[in-house]
């Protein structure tokens, strides 16, 4: 008894809850009772102006200056307004403004923002998700509700209570003017659920979402910020089609409504009324017979479909009259403050209606939480509200809306890479743009771009030729507008020139158009069309991963946009495994600890154990960490960049000559397990005729670890039956420029290689210890050779280098590249007497025209991660079986106690202190290059890890790289950034 009495004195104290028949002790009728608390008591203290003020949500700005920002000092010190709508500024600016007002005011205010697709819509250096057209293409709206609760998060951090969306307005008119792809579609059921998926995500994460533009703006053609937009339909029309939204999200408890500018004769036929201001439509429809009992916003009332009928002030009072309760971007405070009293004391409206109307605020500011209101902490205001976590939501979104319209006899995802010449033209956009990046990341392309897309036939007509022998030709259409007036910003230069690539016949033109849907109808005639929505980094990330089949798509377009592209539009195509990109957190990695390679990266530039490097970390399959650092040489003349290519050195031996060799195993046409001399007749009467290959490729065969050979072609200078000044038939290798090797050198390197010696085996030992060699590698070239009828590099491009798309993998790169797309390695002052820069370091590949077993390959971190997936995934890659049986599992596993090293792939060491990081898992298989390289793969964890530099640069005894760890300290950031599986 003691304790009820208790509760009842608590609750007295709280406010009181009228009769005891209705207490009840559940939680959430004690929260209503703390809230109708704090509202009375709240209430109660404001005088009637004070309470007025309430009524009033004024735009504030943070880019403006001190003028405006007095201005709105002054609203919320004198006049006490309920609220402010912040529009253009930055987040820190807005956070110390807000803290600057909130000081101001007596009742903490409520502070609103437009934030359709994030708080970029109003802020700069802020994250866009996506507008709600590509919302529309989606086929999980669990997106859409996480889209809704990431940006209810960084609201909230950022002091923001409520927000103006979603927009539910149902497009039904493709000459829309102001909303097209901010509404998610022309279906009202498809409109509805989004929009309810929407708000769940804000007001469950604590921000009030705010339906709009009631009854439906998405039937006009005028933009209601200009000119008053007139709807033609009636009750029964608005009933069918555009209330079905509103109605849902009524339903589904949305705290609030914004009432559109518009004029609908039908229901009111008020001269210049606009339903913001029409009784019969907020009061009669939204309030009476919807029976809406949430806040209801006027839209901006500084905004021409009403502003210009009516002065600042009698526009606040009549929408008031009209059922509004918040009036929203007034611009005229203290004149509609005098207006309104003037309105009571006519008696055209009561002071008791405006205090329920208050009382309305005043809740919804208890729910925002302004009961205990407590100022921004503006410390790491940057890094919480764009934390790392939130891109997942914001990939995910474009890479399930991407929509393919149209794919004739299924070419896309693009297959068959080594058979197909591939072109793109980029429109609207700088040369150097992420879609153009991207796509070089799957294979080559001839790459022209025309900045204007307005561009006149003569900019195009000088493209043509550039095209000739290309097979695709993949036209994005970038910077484009949402004016359908303005044919969304595509010029009849542009689209004259796709319909003539179209009827040339010659090119298979595939179209993507980076922007809105209904745009779609310029392009009935293609045959391959691709709708990316929007342009930004992430849609043109995202669009050539899904041509090339790194990603499926299955979006569908929401709108119809023309008799050949109807809602519903679209093709889903699949994925066939190649390298995706994406965010660390995409795939379970910290990207704040994987920063951590940035200062082991610029550490080991800093202490010159390396001039420049490149660093790429794959996971689950998809590239997540991919950046280059430094230069190429320690003058800083040029920079390195993610394209530019190195000597791998040794990494060759696994990036080449063991891909053939398990090729052959795979294929059943070589046995490990068989003497070397089986398969070349001429080593059967030597000391390496009985060498196992298996023995070979664990390095212990007896071979001696290097060999300087080179060493037998010069005295003080250069033999000359070895070597001449200008090339020929007789010496057509080029070992630098100016130097070329004779036709017969590799024929004295093989005979050279047979002669030498074998390392003497351990007294008492049955097998050769460990000893790392180049030469077996160079005899395993020959076997590989010999059984494939075919030369080394010849082989690899033609089987696996061009068929995986790898554009920079290759031997003697200047044949193909110039020399300022490689890194230079040593300054040679013992046998080249020069800067090596374009030809490999290692001098036996060097005098052996650039192609050896053991060194000789370049490539960029990009395609050599493509090649070590291949592997990872064991052959499969880009829906081509590379192996057809488990073949890399086979070499990559340890082959016994003594050797650490699988069947040509080095491994991780159990003891510790090897090639790895020690928090690789012993399934772990890679390579190490001398140049500096070295390419891990982990299959436990689908890891990848890729490290290129020329440390050779300018003193191959420059050993820092390994005194410093740097390579495995890297590696060791990889695994640290790895989240932990809860």
């Amino acid at each position: 008894m003691r304790k009820l009495f208790q509760i009842i004195i608590l609750l007295s104290l709280l406010g009181g809850v009228g009769s005891l028949m209705s207490f009840n002790t559940s939680e959430d009728n004690l929260l209503v009772v703390r809230e109708k608390s704090w509202v009375d008591s709240v209430f109660m203290s404001l005088t009637p102006d004070q309470r007025l003020g309430q009524l009033f949500m004024v735009a504030a700005y943070s880019n403006k200056d001190e003028n405006h920002y007095k201005k709105i000092d002054q609203l919320a010190r004198d006049y006490n307004i309920g609220g402010l709508m912040f529009l253009q500024g930055t987040p820190y600016r807005q956070a110390v403004l807000t803290n600057r007002y909130q000081s101001q005011s007596r009742v903490p205010m409520l502070i609103s923002m437009d934030a359709e697709w994030g708080l970029s819509m109003r802020l700069d250096s802020s994250m866009h998700y996506a507008r709600q057209m590509t919302l529309g293409a989606l086929d999980d709206e669990r997106l859409i509700y996480l889209m809704g609760k990431e940006i209810a998060l960084k609201m909230k951090r950022l002091g923001v209570h409520i927000s103006f969306s979603p927009d539910v307005d149902v497009n039904v008119n493709p000459a829309n003017p102001v909303i097209g792809n901010r509404s998610f579609g022309e279906s009202k059921e498809q409109v509805a659920k989004r929009g309810v998926a929407y708000l769940k995500g804000l007001q469950d994460n604590g921000i009030i979402a705010v339906a709009k533009h009631f009854p439906g703006h998405g039937d006009t053609d005028t933009d209601s910020h200009l000119a008053l937009p007139v709807i033609t339909a009636d009750l029964a029309r608005l009933n069918e089609v555009e209330l079905y939204p509103f109605r849902k999200t009524f339903e589904a408890g949305v705290m609030g409504v914004m009432v559109a500018h518009l004029y609908i004769p039908k229901i009111d036929s008020t001269a210049n009324q606009a339903s913001t201001l029409s009784k019969t439509l907020v009061t009669g429809l939204l309030k009476e017979k919807m029976g809406y009992e949430g806040l209801i916003f006027t839209d901006a009332l500084n905004m021409k479909g009403v502003s210009s009928f009516y002065k600042p002030g009698e526009l606040d009072v009549m929408a008031l009259l009209a059922g509004n309760d918040v009036l929203l971007f007034s611009e005229d405070v203290p004149t509609a403050m005098v207006k309104i009293k003037e309105a009571i004391a006519a008696g055209k409206i009561t002071q008791e209606e405006l205090d329920l109307r208050v009382k309305k605020i005043l809740k919804a500011k208890y729910f925002a939480g302004l009961n205990k209101y407590k100022p921004i902490v503006t410390k790491n205001l940057a890094a919480e509200i764009d934390k790392p976590v939130s891109t997942v939501v914001q990939q995910e979104i474009y890479e399930r809306a991407t929509t393919v319209v149209r794919n004739k006899s299924n070419l896309l995802p693009f297959r068959n890479l080594d058979t197909i010449s591939f072109a793109s033209v980029t429109i609207g956009i700088t040369p150097d743009n992420q879609f153009t990046r991207t796509l070089d990341n799957y294979a080559p392309f001839t790459k022209l771009n025309v900045p204007d897309r307005f561009a006149p036939d003569s900019i195009f007509d000088k493209l043509y030729p550039k095209l000739q022998g290309s097979d695709i030709v993949v036209v994005s259409i970038h910077g484009m507008n949402n004016t359908p007036l303005k044919d969304f910003g595509i010029g009849e230069g542009t689209r004259n020139f796709i319909k003539r690539l179209q009827m040339n016949g010659a090119y298979k033109v595939v179209v993507t158009v980076m922007g809105n849907a209904y745009s779609l109808k310029q392009f009935d005639s293609s045959d391959w069309l691709v709708c990316g929505f929007e342009d930004n980094t992430v849609s043109q990330m995202v669009v050539p991963q899904i041509l090339f089949g790194a990603l499926p798509a299955r979006g569908r377009i929401p709108v119809t946009a023309s008799e050949n592209v109807k809602m519903g539009a679209g093709v889903s195509t699949p994925a066939i495994n190649r390298l995706r990109y994406a965010t660390p957190e995409r795939e379970g990695m910290d990207s704040n600890i994987l920063k951590g390679i940035d200062n082991i990266a610029l550490e080991a530039i800093a202490y010159a154990a390396t001039p420049g490097c490149q660093v790429l970390v794959v996971k689950n399959g998809a590239v997540v960490f991919n950046k280059a650092y430094g230069h190429y040489t320690y003058d800083k003349a040029q920079q390195v960049t993610n394209y530019t290519l190195y000597d791998i050195a040794s990494v060759t031996k696994v990036a080449s000559t063991l891909q053939a060799i398990m090729y052959l195993k795979d294929q059943g046409k070589i046995n490990l397990d068989e003497r070397i001399g089986t398969y070349l007749p001429e080593l059967r009467t030597t000391n390496k005729g009985g060498l196992i290959i298996r023995d070979i490729l664990i390095h212990q065969a007896g071979l001696q670890p290097f060999l300087p050979f080179w060493k037998n072609t010069v005295d003080d200078s250069l033999k000359p039956e070895y070597y001449a000044r200008e090339k020929s038939a007789d010496f057509p290798h080029e070992v630098i420029p100016g130097v070329y090797a004779t036709k017969t050198m590799e024929d004295s390197l093989w005979r050279w290689t047979i002669k030498s010696k074998l390392i003497s085996k351990k007294q008492g030992a049955l097998k050769y210890e460990y000893k790392y060699s180049d030469l077996g590698f160079f005899m395993l070239k020959k076997l590989a050779e010999k059984m494939l009828k075919q030369n080394l590099n010849e082989f690899m491009d033609q089987n696996f280098y061009a068929p995986l798309g790898l554009t920079t993998m290759t031997f003697n790169p200047l044949a193909k590249f110039p020399r300022e797309r490689i890194a230079p390695t040593e300054q040679d002052k013992y046998f080249r007497n020069s800067l090596v820069w374009g030809n490999v370091h290692d001098q036996m590949a060097a005098m052996s025209g650039g192609v050896a077993g053991h060194a000789g390959l370049f490539s960029n971190a990009n395609d050599l991660a493509v090649l070590m997936q291949m592997d990872l995934n064991n052959g499969n890659y880009g829906g081509k079986k590379y192996f057809k049986n488990q073949v890399v599992r086979e070499f990559s596993k340890r082959q016994n106690k003594e050797n650490r090293r699988g069947l040509g792939w080095d491994k991780m060491d159990p003891a510790g202190n090897g090639p790895t990081s020690d928090l690789a898992p012993p399934s772990t298989f890679g390579h190490s290059g001398f140049t500096g390289t070295c390419a891990w793969i982990d299959p436990a964890n689908k890891v990848i890890y890729i490290f290129l530099s020329n440390r050779v640069h300018p003193d191959a005894e420059n050993n820092k790289l390994v005194k410093y760890n740097i390579r495995t300290r890297i590696h060791d950031v990889v695994y640290k950034s790895i989240i932990p599986k809860s």
